[in-house]
């Protein structure tokens, strides 16, 4: 097998992060005879600082060349004021754009060793194991008009649009359900059908790609009834299908289920199976450099990578087992360690992991 990889490593913690992923990717590649080709390229802030500009053309067109694409993460308190185009988070979104990367699937899984680095009640997060599939390339982040205009008596109005097409939400329930279908046979489709037209036509839509599954149970649920719900009772949802914006805050709010933000990897996807990998977290500035950063959302992104884009379930499931075991044994980083506990930098986890996975975990 042939795995040609584009590696995006970003801003703040994502070179720090991204460099453990690559690590196992290595290993991977040694352990199960495969050949790999890794390029790297900038994206984002040190994009922008080396080149004008946060997406070069040569790194979209490396991410378009790749079968698959490691991301890090993007962005910086220096770049808030740039114009928009210009801004770190503008390149991931044209990359989702141009790569037409519409199906962001966030796993969320308790994990036994990590029972201690919730705020919930164990009895509430343990057991956890859902989907939070999010639409990743329409809504407020893509739809026209938008901007901040200066009206007549001088005051400003700030204008997004949020814009959903019967095509867009088709295939993203499609997607779904057959999410679903795999799984646990229950998809919850999250909205504001109630006040929002263009929710009141993803309800509709749902409901009609549901008609094609009748072996997946359909619900659906307001989406501040699901933050509630999230909380509350995160054991009842299996599969969550939601719009873009939903789904930023949902899965943000999931990610506490298992203790920190530093657990959460994810996979967008377009219809041909292509993917970018990536952590939940983002470049976190305040503690970039510091080698304090939580690379398991990134190896954990190796992992979904290794499954989705390549086929190779049992390196998946490998990598998995490593993250598994280096937990057990008690190796915490300072976001999931308890009061007290001893936490080991960014470096020194990815090494653990490493060595796990060569043990044959």
């Amino acid at each position: 097998m042939f795995m040609k990889i584009a590696v995006l490593p970003g801003d703040g913690v994502g070179p720090e992060v991204t460099r453990q992923g690559v690590k196992v990717l290595h290993a991977v590649a040694e352990r199960y005879g495969l050949a790999v080709e890794l390029r790297e390229a900038l994206i984002g802030g040190c994009a922008y600082e080396a080149h004008g500009h946060p997406l070069p053309a040569e790194t979209l067109t490396l991410a378009r060349e790749a079968d698959a694409i490691l991301f890090g993460a993007e962005g910086g308190f220096q770049y808030e004021t740039l114009p928009r185009g210009l801004r770190p988070g503008d390149a991931l979104l044209t990359l989702r754009r141009e790569l037409d990367l519409f199906a962001n699937f966030r796993p969320v899984v308790t994990w036994p060793e990590l029972a201690d680095a919730t705020t919930l009640k164990p009895e509430v997060v343990e057991g956890v194991d859902l989907t939070i599939l999010r639409e990743l390339t329409s809504d407020l982040y893509f739809g026209e008009p938008r901007g901040i205009d200066v009206l007549a008596d001088g005051s400003r109005r700030g204008v997004n649009t949020m814009s959903y097409t019967e095509a867009e939400i088709r295939r993203i329930a499609h997607a779904g359900f057959r999410a679903a279908r795999a799984r646990r046979g229950k998809l919850c489709s999250v909205d504001k059908a109630n006040v929002l037209e263009t929710m009141e036509l993803w309800r509709e839509i749902v409901t009609e790609v549901g008609s094609e599954y009748p072996d997946v149970q359909l619900s659906h649920l307001y989406v501040d009834a699901a933050a509630m719900m999230l909380v509350r009772a995160p054991k009842t949802f299996d599969v969550i299908v939601t719009a873009n914006l939903f789904g930023d805050i949902l899965s943000d709010e999931a990610s506490m289920l298992v203790g920190s933000i530093g657990m959460l990897p994810s996979a967008s996807l377009n219809a041909s199976g292509k993917g970018l990998f990536e952590p939940v977290h983002g470049c976190a500035p305040d503690i970039a450099g510091k080698d304090i950063a939580n690379p398991l959302a990134t190896i954990l992104s190796v992992a979904m990578m290794l499954r989705l884009s390549f086929g190779h379930e049992s390196a998946a499931a490998t990598v998995e087992g490593a993250v598994r075991k280096t937990l057990a044994e008690g190796y915490r980083t300072f976001d999931i360690a308890a009061p007290g506990e001893a936490a080991i930098g960014t470096e020194e986890m990815g090494d653990r992991v490493l060595r796990a996975f060569s043990v044959g975990s």
